[in-house]
């Protein structure tokens, strides 16, 4: 059984056990459960519920395992041929890892 999900804008398959990094979700703490209810497809072994736009009644389940994990460093370069410009920006992105613990449809 597994469902897609929709968190924070972004669109996710959960599966129960499954470990999910999703952006950053403000005042969460570790071991605390969330739950989000915007599910938009629901397979049950075969059995494929499409919601218009989510399913009524159903949510997932989730467990925050750590609140703030950081991803990988994205690096952006700039450069102006033969004009001396160079410029090098770094960015690394906040994520919540989360566990899928039930799928509720």
């Amino acid at each position: 059984m597994y469902a897609i999900v929709e968190i924070n804008g972004q669109q996710f398959k959960a599966e129960n056990g499954k470990k999910l990094f999703v952006h950053h979700i403000q005042n969460a703490e570790n071991g605390s459960t969330v739950e989000f209810d915007k599910v938009l497809l629901v397979d049950k072994d075969g059995d494929i519920t499409v919601g218009t736009p989510t399913i009524e009644g159903a949510k997932v389940v989730c467990q925050i395992v750590s609140n703030l994990v950081k991803g990988e460093k994205v690096l952006i370069f700039h450069k102006k041929r033969r004009k001396g410009y160079r410029k090098l920006n770094g960015h690394r992105q906040q994520f919540t890892e989360l566990t899928i613990t039930e799928i509720v449809a």
